[in-house]
Protein backbone atom coordinates (compact mmCIF):
# COMPACT_ATOMS: atom_id res chain seq x y z
CA UNK A 1 0.00 0.00 0.00
CA UNK A 2 2.64 2.42 0.90
CA UNK A 3 4.85 1.59 -2.28
CA UNK A 4 1.89 1.91 -4.40
CA UNK A 5 0.75 5.83 -2.58
CA UNK A 6 4.52 6.51 -3.22
CA UNK A 7 4.70 5.58 -6.81
CA UNK A 8 1.28 7.80 -7.09
CA UNK A 9 3.06 10.82 -5.32
CA UNK A 10 6.10 10.23 -7.80
CA UNK A 11 3.86 10.32 -10.68
CA UNK A 12 1.85 13.14 -9.69
CA UNK A 13 5.00 15.19 -9.05
CA UNK A 14 6.54 13.65 -12.38
CA UNK A 15 3.12 15.46 -14.30
CA UNK A 16 3.02 18.54 -12.49
CA UNK A 17 6.83 19.34 -13.10
CA UNK A 18 5.94 18.65 -17.23
CA UNK A 19 2.75 21.49 -16.56
CA UNK A 20 5.06 24.16 -15.07
CA UNK A 21 7.57 23.41 -17.83
CA UNK A 22 4.58 24.49 -20.73
CA UNK A 23 4.21 27.54 -19.37
CA UNK A 24 7.77 28.13 -18.40
CA UNK A 25 8.94 31.27 -19.12
CA UNK A 26 4.91 32.75 -18.65
CA UNK A 27 4.58 33.05 -14.95
CA UNK A 28 2.24 36.05 -15.76
CA UNK A 29 -0.50 33.40 -16.94
CA UNK A 30 -1.34 31.96 -13.54
CA UNK A 31 -4.86 30.66 -14.52
CA UNK A 32 -3.58 28.47 -17.45
CA UNK A 33 -0.64 26.94 -15.15
CA UNK A 34 -3.56 26.74 -12.59
CA UNK A 35 -6.09 24.61 -14.72
CA UNK A 36 -2.84 22.80 -16.22
CA UNK A 37 -2.46 21.66 -12.66
CA UNK A 38 -6.42 19.75 -12.92
CA UNK A 39 -5.81 18.46 -15.89
CA UNK A 40 -6.46 15.24 -14.69
CA UNK A 41 -9.02 16.05 -12.52
CA UNK A 42 -11.65 17.99 -14.81
CA UNK A 43 -13.74 14.90 -14.06
CA UNK A 44 -14.38 15.65 -10.86
CA UNK A 45 -14.70 19.53 -11.13
CA UNK A 46 -17.24 18.63 -13.98
CA UNK A 47 -19.63 16.23 -11.39
CA UNK A 48 -18.88 18.81 -8.77
CA UNK A 49 -20.14 21.35 -11.33
CA UNK A 50 -23.64 18.97 -11.81
CA UNK A 51 -24.12 18.39 -8.18
CA UNK A 52 -23.69 21.80 -7.67
CA UNK A 53 -26.64 22.90 -9.91
CA UNK A 54 -29.16 20.34 -8.59
CA UNK A 55 -28.19 21.52 -4.65
CA UNK A 56 -28.25 24.86 -5.71
CA UNK A 57 -32.11 24.44 -7.53
CA UNK A 58 -33.90 25.88 -4.22
CA UNK A 59 -32.10 29.07 -5.10
CA UNK A 60 -33.36 29.18 -8.57
CA UNK A 61 -37.03 27.33 -7.84
CA UNK A 62 -37.63 30.19 -5.07
CA UNK A 63 -37.95 32.93 -6.45
CA UNK A 64 -40.50 31.20 -9.52
CA UNK A 65 -42.70 29.57 -6.51
CA UNK A 66 -42.65 32.76 -4.98
CA UNK A 67 -44.22 34.67 -7.58
CA UNK A 68 -46.41 31.95 -8.50
CA UNK A 69 -48.02 31.72 -5.01
CA UNK A 70 -48.62 35.61 -5.32
CA UNK A 71 -49.73 35.33 -8.59
CA UNK A 72 -52.47 32.65 -8.01
CA UNK A 73 -53.47 34.59 -4.80
CA UNK A 74 -53.39 38.03 -6.52
CA UNK A 75 -55.55 36.68 -9.58
CA UNK A 76 -57.67 33.87 -8.61
CA UNK A 77 -59.91 33.84 -11.29
CA UNK A 78 -56.92 32.95 -13.31
CA UNK A 79 -55.33 30.58 -11.19
CA UNK A 80 -56.42 27.11 -9.52
CA UNK A 81 -55.73 25.59 -5.60
CA UNK A 82 -54.47 22.45 -7.74
CA UNK A 83 -51.37 25.00 -8.33
CA UNK A 84 -50.78 26.26 -5.25
CA UNK A 85 -50.72 22.44 -3.56
CA UNK A 86 -48.38 21.65 -6.50
CA UNK A 87 -45.95 24.59 -6.06
CA UNK A 88 -45.51 23.60 -2.56
CA UNK A 89 -44.53 19.87 -3.58
CA UNK A 90 -42.08 21.04 -6.00
CA UNK A 91 -39.99 23.41 -3.31
CA UNK A 92 -40.13 21.01 -0.74
CA UNK A 93 -39.02 18.02 -3.00
CA UNK A 94 -36.42 20.61 -4.36
CA UNK A 95 -34.97 22.05 -0.55
CA UNK A 96 -34.99 18.37 0.51
CA UNK A 97 -32.43 16.27 -2.21
CA UNK A 98 -29.92 19.55 -1.19
CA UNK A 99 -28.63 17.08 1.57
CA UNK A 100 -27.17 14.88 -0.70
CA UNK A 101 -26.26 16.74 -3.37
CA UNK A 102 -24.83 19.44 -1.41
CA UNK A 103 -22.18 16.40 0.22
CA UNK A 104 -21.59 15.43 -3.03
CA UNK A 105 -20.66 18.63 -4.53
CA UNK A 106 -18.08 19.15 -1.67
CA UNK A 107 -16.80 15.21 -1.86
CA UNK A 108 -15.47 15.87 -5.71
CA UNK A 109 -14.23 19.55 -4.72
CA UNK A 110 -12.40 18.52 -2.38
CA UNK A 111 -11.05 14.84 -4.24
CA UNK A 112 -9.56 17.18 -6.57
CA UNK A 113 -8.04 19.90 -4.43
CA UNK A 114 -6.82 17.83 -1.88
CA UNK A 115 -4.95 15.61 -4.58
CA UNK A 116 -3.32 18.42 -6.60
CA UNK A 117 -2.19 20.31 -3.16
CA UNK A 118 -0.53 17.08 -1.88
CA UNK A 119 1.42 16.87 -5.58
CA UNK A 120 2.35 20.20 -5.75
CA UNK A 121 3.79 19.64 -2.56
CA UNK A 122 5.71 16.54 -3.46
CA UNK A 123 6.72 18.20 -6.62
CA UNK A 124 8.34 20.97 -4.56
CA UNK A 125 10.18 19.02 -2.70
CA UNK A 126 11.53 16.49 -5.71
CA UNK A 127 12.66 20.09 -7.61
CA UNK A 128 14.52 20.73 -4.07
CA UNK A 129 16.48 18.14 -4.31
CA UNK A 130 17.61 18.38 -7.75
CA UNK A 131 18.17 22.91 -7.23
CA UNK A 132 21.99 23.69 -7.17
CA UNK A 133 23.57 23.91 -3.76
CA UNK A 134 24.07 27.96 -5.04
CA UNK A 135 20.73 28.59 -5.38
CA UNK A 136 20.01 26.85 -2.15
CA UNK A 137 22.90 29.35 -1.13
CA UNK A 138 20.70 32.09 -2.55
CA UNK A 139 17.85 31.47 -0.82
CA UNK A 140 17.44 31.15 2.97
CA UNK A 141 15.54 28.14 4.35
CA UNK A 142 12.58 30.46 5.71
CA UNK A 143 11.95 31.88 2.81
CA UNK A 144 11.82 28.14 1.18
CA UNK A 145 9.70 26.86 4.18
CA UNK A 146 7.44 29.85 3.31
CA UNK A 147 7.20 28.70 -0.29
CA UNK A 148 6.16 24.90 0.41
CA UNK A 149 4.00 26.07 3.50
CA UNK A 150 2.30 29.35 3.23
CA UNK A 151 2.10 29.64 -1.11
CA UNK A 152 1.37 25.75 -1.22
CA UNK A 153 -1.66 26.54 1.29
CA UNK A 154 -2.59 29.66 -0.51
CA UNK A 155 -2.37 27.85 -3.87
CA UNK A 156 -5.23 24.97 -2.35
CA UNK A 157 -7.39 28.48 -0.62
CA UNK A 158 -7.08 30.16 -4.38
CA UNK A 159 -8.61 26.39 -5.72
CA UNK A 160 -10.88 26.11 -3.43
CA UNK A 161 -12.46 29.75 -4.14
CA UNK A 162 -12.56 29.34 -7.58
CA UNK A 163 -14.25 25.49 -7.34
CA UNK A 164 -16.83 27.22 -4.56
CA UNK A 165 -16.83 30.62 -5.26
CA UNK A 166 -15.98 31.82 -8.68
CA UNK A 167 -17.63 28.77 -10.90
CA UNK A 168 -20.55 28.14 -8.65
CA UNK A 169 -21.38 32.26 -9.23
CA UNK A 170 -21.10 31.96 -12.82
CA UNK A 171 -23.36 29.10 -13.42
CA UNK A 172 -25.85 30.96 -11.33
CA UNK A 173 -25.49 33.91 -13.44
CA UNK A 174 -25.83 31.67 -16.38
CA UNK A 175 -29.06 29.94 -15.12
CA UNK A 176 -30.60 33.42 -14.14
CA UNK A 177 -29.90 35.16 -17.53
CA UNK A 178 -31.40 31.98 -18.78
CA UNK A 179 -34.46 31.92 -16.72
CA UNK A 180 -35.02 35.22 -17.17
CA UNK A 181 -34.60 35.47 -21.22
CA UNK A 182 -37.10 32.78 -21.11
CA UNK A 183 -40.00 35.25 -19.30
CA UNK A 184 -38.73 38.45 -20.80
CA UNK A 185 -35.58 39.61 -23.00
CA UNK A 186 -36.32 43.12 -21.72
CA UNK A 187 -35.31 42.38 -18.55
CA UNK A 188 -32.69 40.04 -19.33
CA UNK A 189 -30.81 42.57 -21.15
CA UNK A 190 -30.98 45.10 -18.48
CA UNK A 191 -29.47 42.40 -15.91
CA UNK A 192 -26.89 41.45 -18.42
CA UNK A 193 -25.62 45.49 -18.38
CA UNK A 194 -24.24 44.15 -14.87
CA UNK A 195 -21.09 42.50 -16.75
CA UNK A 196 -19.35 45.58 -18.17
CA UNK A 197 -19.60 47.38 -14.68
CA UNK A 198 -17.77 44.23 -13.00
CA UNK A 199 -15.18 43.99 -15.46
CA UNK A 200 -14.75 47.72 -15.61
CA UNK A 201 -14.13 47.72 -11.63
CA UNK A 202 -11.98 44.66 -11.98
CA UNK A 203 -9.63 46.54 -14.84
CA UNK A 204 -9.27 49.40 -12.86
CA UNK A 205 -8.52 48.14 -9.27
CA UNK A 206 -6.17 44.71 -10.90
CA UNK A 207 -2.56 46.56 -11.56
CA UNK A 208 -2.33 48.32 -7.92
CA UNK A 209 -3.78 44.96 -6.32
CA UNK A 210 -1.19 42.81 -7.85
CA UNK A 211 1.37 45.15 -6.84
CA UNK A 212 0.87 45.43 -3.57
CA UNK A 213 0.15 41.82 -2.73
CA UNK A 214 3.64 40.90 -4.42
CA UNK A 215 4.99 43.29 -2.11
CA UNK A 216 3.46 42.09 1.18
CA UNK A 217 4.14 38.10 0.05
CA UNK A 218 8.22 39.23 -0.33
CA UNK A 219 8.09 40.96 2.48
CA UNK A 220 6.65 37.81 4.31
CA UNK A 221 9.27 35.56 2.82
CA UNK A 222 11.96 38.12 3.93
CA UNK A 223 10.46 38.11 7.07
CA UNK A 224 10.53 34.13 7.13
CA UNK A 225 14.07 33.86 6.40
CA UNK A 226 14.99 36.51 9.51
CA UNK A 227 13.19 34.90 11.76
CA UNK A 228 14.32 31.60 10.71
CA UNK A 229 18.20 32.84 11.11
CA UNK A 230 17.03 34.44 14.51
CA UNK A 231 15.92 30.93 15.95
CA UNK A 232 19.06 29.48 15.23
CA UNK A 233 21.38 31.93 16.17
CA UNK A 234 19.73 32.03 19.55
CA UNK A 235 22.70 30.96 21.71
CA UNK A 236 24.87 33.06 20.32
CA UNK A 237 22.55 35.90 20.34
CA UNK A 238 22.00 35.18 24.32
CA UNK A 239 25.53 34.79 24.95
CA UNK A 240 26.49 38.09 23.74
CA UNK A 241 23.75 39.97 24.87
CA UNK A 242 22.29 40.76 21.29
CA UNK A 243 18.58 39.55 22.32
CA UNK A 244 17.40 43.41 21.77
CA UNK A 245 19.21 43.85 18.17
CA UNK A 246 18.04 40.69 16.92
CA UNK A 247 14.27 41.91 18.29
CA UNK A 248 14.79 45.20 16.44
CA UNK A 249 15.53 43.38 13.83
CA UNK A 250 12.58 41.26 13.34
CA UNK A 251 10.44 44.03 14.60
CA UNK A 252 11.74 46.00 11.65
CA UNK A 253 10.60 43.50 9.08
CA UNK A 254 7.02 43.11 10.41
CA UNK A 255 6.45 46.46 10.73
CA UNK A 256 7.48 46.52 6.99
CA UNK A 257 4.66 43.98 6.11
CA UNK A 258 2.22 45.59 8.80
CA UNK A 259 2.36 48.93 6.54
CA UNK A 260 2.34 47.44 3.16
CA UNK A 261 -0.37 44.82 3.95
CA UNK A 262 -2.35 48.12 5.99
CA UNK A 263 -2.55 49.60 2.07
CA UNK A 264 -3.37 46.29 1.08
CA UNK A 265 -6.43 46.13 3.26
CA UNK A 266 -7.10 49.76 2.72
CA UNK A 267 -7.00 49.48 -1.37
CA UNK A 268 -9.32 45.78 -1.20
CA UNK A 269 -12.03 47.89 1.09
CA UNK A 270 -11.88 50.80 -1.38
CA UNK A 271 -12.59 47.99 -3.64
CA UNK A 272 -15.26 46.28 -2.22
CA UNK A 273 -17.20 48.83 -1.09
CA UNK A 274 -17.22 50.39 -4.42
CA UNK A 275 -18.54 47.75 -6.29
CA UNK A 276 -21.36 47.32 -3.39
CA UNK A 277 -22.53 50.47 -4.13
CA UNK A 278 -22.12 49.91 -7.43
CA UNK A 279 -24.58 47.18 -7.44
CA UNK A 280 -26.61 47.78 -4.82
CA UNK A 281 -27.79 50.75 -7.66
CA UNK A 282 -28.10 48.53 -9.71
CA UNK A 283 -30.82 46.80 -7.83
CA UNK A 284 -33.00 49.62 -7.22
CA UNK A 285 -32.69 50.73 -10.81
CA UNK A 286 -34.27 46.81 -11.44
CA UNK A 287 -37.04 47.46 -8.33
CA UNK A 288 -37.77 50.15 -10.41
CA UNK A 289 -37.39 49.27 -13.91
CA UNK A 290 -39.86 45.90 -13.49
CA UNK A 291 -42.00 48.05 -11.21
CA UNK A 292 -42.28 50.36 -14.26
CA UNK A 293 -43.28 47.35 -16.52
CA UNK A 294 -45.88 46.23 -14.29
CA UNK A 295 -47.65 49.18 -13.79
CA UNK A 296 -47.85 49.42 -17.69
CA UNK A 297 -49.24 45.75 -18.05
CA UNK A 298 -46.40 44.32 -19.32
CA UNK A 299 -46.01 41.68 -16.25
CA UNK A 300 -48.07 40.33 -13.37
CA UNK A 301 -47.34 41.36 -9.87
CA UNK A 302 -45.79 38.00 -8.57
CA UNK A 303 -43.17 38.92 -11.77
CA UNK A 304 -41.65 41.99 -9.81
CA UNK A 305 -40.71 39.59 -7.07
CA UNK A 306 -39.29 36.81 -9.09
CA UNK A 307 -37.13 39.29 -11.25
CA UNK A 308 -35.87 41.44 -8.04
CA UNK A 309 -35.12 37.17 -6.28
CA UNK A 310 -33.14 37.01 -9.64
CA UNK A 311 -31.44 40.09 -9.56
CA UNK A 312 -30.33 39.58 -6.24
CA UNK A 313 -29.17 36.64 -6.80
CA UNK A 314 -26.96 38.03 -9.62
CA UNK A 315 -26.25 40.55 -7.55
CA UNK A 316 -24.75 38.54 -4.81
CA UNK A 317 -23.17 36.09 -7.10
CA UNK A 318 -21.08 39.08 -8.99
CA UNK A 319 -20.11 40.50 -5.59
CA UNK A 320 -19.12 37.16 -4.53
CA UNK A 321 -16.75 37.07 -7.76
CA UNK A 322 -15.36 40.52 -6.38
CA UNK A 323 -15.16 40.17 -2.89
CA UNK A 324 -12.89 36.88 -3.55
CA UNK A 325 -10.83 38.61 -6.27
CA UNK A 326 -8.34 40.15 -3.84
CA UNK A 327 -7.72 36.89 -2.90
CA UNK A 328 -7.68 35.57 -5.86
CA UNK A 329 -5.02 37.86 -6.67
CA UNK A 330 -3.26 36.43 -3.69
CA UNK A 331 -3.25 32.80 -4.51
CA UNK A 332 -2.25 33.84 -7.96
CA UNK A 333 0.98 35.88 -6.17
CA UNK A 334 1.74 32.35 -4.45
CA UNK A 335 1.35 30.06 -8.07
CA UNK A 336 4.04 32.72 -9.06
CA UNK A 337 6.47 32.61 -6.16
CA UNK A 338 6.04 28.78 -6.34
CA UNK A 339 6.93 28.54 -10.29
CA UNK A 340 10.36 30.54 -9.68
CA UNK A 341 11.57 27.67 -7.94
CA UNK A 342 9.75 24.96 -10.13
CA UNK A 343 11.03 27.02 -12.97
CA UNK A 344 14.09 27.54 -12.48
CA UNK A 345 16.97 26.22 -14.33
CA UNK A 346 20.05 26.26 -11.44
CA UNK A 347 19.52 22.53 -10.98
CA UNK A 348 21.91 20.04 -10.49
CA UNK A 349 25.15 20.70 -12.96
CA UNK A 350 25.94 17.06 -13.88
CA UNK A 351 23.81 15.92 -16.42
CA UNK A 352 26.00 12.77 -16.84
CA UNK A 353 23.92 9.53 -18.16
CA UNK A 354 27.21 6.70 -17.92
CA UNK A 355 27.00 4.78 -14.72
CA UNK A 356 30.25 2.38 -14.17
CA UNK A 357 29.92 -0.78 -12.50
CA UNK A 358 32.28 -0.37 -10.25
CA UNK A 359 34.27 2.70 -9.30
CA UNK A 360 37.71 2.18 -8.07
CA UNK A 361 38.47 5.45 -7.00
CA UNK A 362 41.32 6.77 -8.99
CA UNK A 363 41.44 10.69 -9.74
CA UNK A 364 42.34 13.47 -12.14
CA UNK A 365 42.03 17.13 -11.89
CA UNK A 366 43.07 18.72 -15.20
CA UNK A 367 44.14 22.15 -15.08
CA UNK A 368 40.99 23.20 -12.74
CA UNK A 369 39.83 26.10 -11.61
CA UNK A 370 36.82 27.20 -9.87
CA UNK A 371 35.18 30.19 -8.58
CA UNK A 372 31.55 30.50 -6.72
CA UNK A 373 28.55 32.43 -8.30
CA UNK A 374 28.67 36.00 -7.72
CA UNK A 375 32.81 35.58 -6.63
CA UNK A 376 35.58 38.28 -8.05
CA UNK A 377 38.26 35.86 -8.16
CA UNK A 378 38.97 32.04 -8.70
CA UNK A 379 38.89 29.88 -5.19
CA UNK A 380 40.99 27.42 -7.19
CA UNK A 381 43.05 27.94 -10.27
CA UNK A 382 45.16 25.73 -12.36
CA UNK A 383 44.75 22.43 -10.14
CA UNK A 384 46.49 19.91 -11.42
CA UNK A 385 46.67 16.42 -9.64
CA UNK A 386 46.69 13.15 -10.02
CA UNK A 387 45.14 10.54 -7.58
CA UNK A 388 45.44 6.66 -7.59
CA UNK A 389 43.50 4.31 -6.27
CA UNK A 390 43.43 3.49 -3.16
CA UNK A 391 45.34 6.61 -1.83
CA UNK A 392 45.16 8.43 0.56
CA UNK A 393 45.37 12.09 0.12
CA UNK A 394 45.45 14.93 2.73
CA UNK A 395 44.88 18.85 1.66
CA UNK A 396 45.95 21.46 4.43
CA UNK A 397 46.42 25.11 4.25
CA UNK A 398 45.42 28.24 5.55
CA UNK A 399 41.62 29.00 5.43
CA UNK A 400 40.37 30.05 2.61
CA UNK A 401 42.70 28.12 0.73
CA UNK A 402 41.03 26.32 -0.95
CA UNK A 403 40.48 23.08 0.92
CA UNK A 404 36.30 22.43 1.27
CA UNK A 405 35.97 23.47 -2.09
CA UNK A 406 37.95 20.81 -3.62
CA UNK A 407 36.32 18.54 -1.50
CA UNK A 408 33.23 19.54 -2.35
CA UNK A 409 34.31 19.95 -6.25
CA UNK A 410 34.86 15.99 -5.58
CA UNK A 411 31.79 15.08 -4.10
CA UNK A 412 29.94 16.98 -7.48
CA UNK A 413 28.28 20.10 -5.32
CA UNK A 414 29.81 22.18 -7.52
CA UNK A 415 31.30 21.72 -11.39
CA UNK A 416 34.26 23.65 -11.93
CA UNK A 417 34.42 26.36 -14.50
CA UNK A 418 37.50 25.59 -16.31
CA UNK A 419 39.54 21.86 -16.56
CA UNK A 420 38.31 18.27 -16.30
CA UNK A 421 37.91 15.91 -13.28
CA UNK A 422 37.77 12.55 -14.36
CA UNK A 423 37.06 9.70 -12.18
CA UNK A 424 38.40 6.07 -13.14
CA UNK A 425 38.91 7.80 -16.45
CA UNK A 426 35.55 9.10 -17.13
CA UNK A 427 34.96 12.68 -16.60
CA UNK A 428 32.44 14.02 -14.19
CA UNK A 429 30.02 15.57 -16.76
CA UNK A 430 29.90 12.36 -18.48
CA UNK A 431 29.07 10.37 -14.85
CA UNK A 432 25.84 10.20 -13.40
CA UNK A 433 25.87 11.79 -9.92
CA UNK A 434 23.37 9.74 -8.14
CA UNK A 435 25.35 6.42 -8.54
CA UNK A 436 28.93 8.36 -8.36
CA UNK A 437 27.98 9.30 -4.76
CA UNK A 438 26.12 6.07 -3.70
CA UNK A 439 30.46 5.22 -3.63
CA UNK A 440 31.10 7.84 -1.14
CA UNK A 441 30.84 8.32 2.66
CA UNK A 442 31.23 11.48 3.90
CA UNK A 443 31.89 13.25 7.26
CA UNK A 444 31.89 16.83 6.89
CA UNK A 445 33.28 19.78 9.48
CA UNK A 446 29.65 20.68 10.67
CA UNK A 447 27.31 17.75 10.79
CA UNK A 448 24.06 17.38 10.06
CA UNK A 449 21.70 15.15 12.03
CA UNK A 450 18.32 14.58 11.43
CA UNK A 451 15.77 14.59 14.23
CA UNK A 452 14.68 10.64 14.31
CA UNK A 453 16.21 8.45 16.24
CA UNK A 454 20.19 7.40 16.38
CA UNK A 455 19.79 4.18 14.35
CA UNK A 456 17.77 6.05 11.50
CA UNK A 457 21.02 8.55 11.47
CA UNK A 458 23.32 5.68 11.19
CA UNK A 459 21.34 3.96 8.50
CA UNK A 460 20.10 6.68 6.70
CA UNK A 461 19.38 5.53 2.92
CA UNK A 462 20.03 1.84 4.26
CA UNK A 463 16.76 0.37 5.43
CA UNK A 464 17.77 -3.05 5.51
CA UNK A 465 21.40 -2.73 7.01
CA UNK A 466 22.53 -6.21 9.41
CA UNK A 467 22.58 -5.52 13.19
CA UNK A 468 26.26 -6.75 12.91
CA UNK A 469 27.34 -4.42 10.18
CA UNK A 470 25.36 -1.85 12.36
CA UNK A 471 27.19 -2.55 15.54
CA UNK A 472 30.44 -3.04 14.09
CA UNK A 473 30.13 0.81 12.91
CA UNK A 474 29.13 2.04 16.05
CA UNK A 475 31.56 -0.03 17.92
CA UNK A 476 34.98 1.06 15.51
CA UNK A 477 33.54 4.87 15.88
CA UNK A 478 34.02 4.79 19.87
CA UNK A 479 29.91 5.08 20.37
CA UNK A 480 29.03 2.25 22.19
CA UNK A 481 29.75 3.96 25.84
CA UNK A 482 27.20 6.69 24.23
CA UNK A 483 24.48 4.50 23.07
CA UNK A 484 24.98 2.26 26.30
CA UNK A 485 24.27 5.34 28.66
CA UNK A 486 21.43 6.26 26.76
CA UNK A 487 17.89 4.28 28.26
CA UNK A 488 16.76 3.53 24.41
CA UNK A 489 19.93 3.10 23.14
CA UNK A 490 20.01 3.03 19.65
CA UNK A 491 16.21 3.92 19.48
CA UNK A 492 17.38 7.27 21.23
CA UNK A 493 15.64 10.47 19.67
CA UNK A 494 18.54 13.15 19.12
CA UNK A 495 16.22 15.87 18.80
CA UNK A 496 16.17 18.31 15.65
CA UNK A 497 19.72 19.04 14.42
CA UNK A 498 21.22 16.48 17.01
CA UNK A 499 20.45 19.44 19.51
CA UNK A 500 20.13 16.81 22.24
CA UNK A 501 23.37 15.74 21.67
CA UNK A 502 26.87 16.83 22.60
CA UNK A 503 29.32 18.17 19.72
CA UNK A 504 31.34 15.01 19.85
CA UNK A 505 28.71 12.75 20.19
CA UNK A 506 27.27 14.33 17.14
CA UNK A 507 30.27 13.86 15.53
CA UNK A 508 30.59 10.38 16.07
CA UNK A 509 27.75 9.61 14.64
CA UNK A 510 28.00 11.12 11.37
CA UNK A 511 31.46 8.86 11.27
CA UNK A 512 29.48 5.70 11.94
CA UNK A 513 27.06 6.40 9.27
CA UNK A 514 30.05 6.53 7.41
CA UNK A 515 31.61 3.23 8.32
CA UNK A 516 28.35 2.07 7.61
CA UNK A 517 28.47 2.38 4.27
CA UNK A 518 31.40 0.14 3.61
CA UNK A 519 32.65 2.98 0.67
CA UNK A 520 34.53 3.08 -2.04
CA UNK A 521 35.78 6.35 -1.78
CA UNK A 522 35.96 8.61 1.55
CA UNK A 523 35.60 12.29 2.69
CA UNK A 524 37.48 13.33 5.45
CA UNK A 525 36.42 17.40 6.47
CA UNK A 526 38.23 17.81 10.29
CA UNK A 527 36.52 14.19 10.93
CA UNK A 528 37.68 14.08 14.47
CA UNK A 529 37.72 18.29 15.73
CA UNK A 530 34.94 17.79 17.79
CA UNK A 531 36.12 14.36 19.73
CA UNK A 532 38.32 14.52 22.66
CA UNK A 533 41.57 12.70 22.89
CA UNK A 534 40.75 9.53 23.83
CA UNK A 535 37.72 9.02 21.29
CA UNK A 536 39.96 10.57 18.50
CA UNK A 537 42.61 8.04 18.93
CA UNK A 538 39.86 5.07 18.87
CA UNK A 539 38.34 6.57 16.03
CA UNK A 540 41.68 7.50 14.11
CA UNK A 541 42.76 3.93 14.30
CA UNK A 542 39.60 2.42 13.45
CA UNK A 543 39.69 5.10 10.27
CA UNK A 544 42.89 3.72 9.59
CA UNK A 545 41.21 0.55 9.22
CA UNK A 546 38.29 1.81 7.28
CA UNK A 547 41.05 4.31 4.43
CA UNK A 548 42.89 0.62 3.95
CA UNK A 549 42.66 0.21 0.21
CA UNK A 550 39.79 2.92 0.00
CA UNK A 551 41.01 6.27 -1.72
CA UNK A 552 40.69 9.03 1.15
CA UNK A 553 40.30 12.94 0.62
CA UNK A 554 41.30 14.28 4.09
CA UNK A 555 40.88 18.21 4.88
CA UNK A 556 42.58 18.77 8.40
CA UNK A 557 43.65 21.54 10.58
CA UNK A 558 45.41 19.16 12.96
CA UNK A 559 48.54 18.39 10.92
CA UNK A 560 49.54 15.92 13.67
CA UNK A 561 46.18 13.69 12.36
CA UNK A 562 47.75 13.24 8.91
CA UNK A 563 51.01 11.75 9.27
CA UNK A 564 49.86 8.77 7.75
CA UNK A 565 48.51 10.04 4.95
CA UNK A 566 50.03 8.67 1.49
CA UNK A 567 50.38 12.43 0.10
CA UNK A 568 49.75 15.78 1.55
CA UNK A 569 48.76 18.32 -0.87
CA UNK A 570 49.64 21.86 0.47
CA UNK A 571 47.15 25.47 -0.77
CA UNK A 572 48.65 28.50 -1.01
CA UNK A 573 45.71 31.11 -2.69
CA UNK A 574 43.76 28.72 -4.82
CA UNK A 575 47.03 26.96 -5.64
CA UNK A 576 49.23 23.73 -4.84
CA UNK A 577 52.49 25.14 -3.41
CA UNK A 578 53.63 22.16 -2.36
CA UNK A 579 52.92 17.81 -2.20
CA UNK A 580 54.56 15.30 -0.70
CA UNK A 581 54.35 12.96 2.33
CA UNK A 582 54.77 14.08 5.76
CA UNK A 583 58.62 13.17 6.16
CA UNK A 584 59.32 14.90 2.73
CA UNK A 585 57.78 17.77 2.94
CA UNK A 586 59.14 18.25 6.93
CA UNK A 587 62.69 17.67 5.14
CA UNK A 588 61.93 20.19 2.17
CA UNK A 589 61.34 22.80 5.03
CA UNK A 590 58.49 25.08 3.22
CA UNK A 591 55.25 26.07 3.23
CA UNK A 592 53.98 22.79 4.93
CA UNK A 593 56.55 22.92 7.55
CA UNK A 594 55.69 26.78 8.08
CA UNK A 595 52.71 25.28 9.04
CA UNK A 596 53.78 22.88 11.34
CA UNK A 597 55.66 24.99 13.10
CA UNK A 598 53.05 27.76 13.71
Amino acid sequence: MAKQATAQSGKLSLDYSKRFEEVSGKPEKPLRLLMGLYRDHWGKVLMSAIYYMLKAAPVFVLPIVTANIINIISYPDKHSMSEFWINLVVVVAVIAQNILTHTLHVSYISKAVRHVEAGLRSTLVRKLQKLSLSYHGDLSGGKMQAKVLRDVEAIDFLSRQIMMAIIPAFLNLAVVVGITLYHSWIVALFFVLMGPTAIGLVRFFQTKMSRRNREVRRNIEEMSGKVSETVEMIPVTRAHGLEDVEIRKVDGALNDIRERGHRLDVLEAYFGSTSWVAFQLFQVACLFFTGYLAYRGYMQIGDIVMYQGFFGMMVGSVNSILNVYPNLLKGFESLHSVSEVLMSSETEEYKGRVKPEDIRGEYKFESVAFKYKNGDRHVLEDLTLEVRAGEKIAFVGESGSGKSTILNLIIGFYRPQKGTIRIDGIPMDDMRMKRYRQSLAIVLQNNILFSGTIRENITYGLPNIPEERLQQAVWMANLHDVIDSLPEGLDTKVGEHGGRLSGGQRQRIAIARALVRDPRIIILDEATSALDNISEKHVQQAMEQLMEGRTTFIVAHRLSTIRNVDRIVVMKKGRIAEIGSYDELMAKRGEFYKLKTM
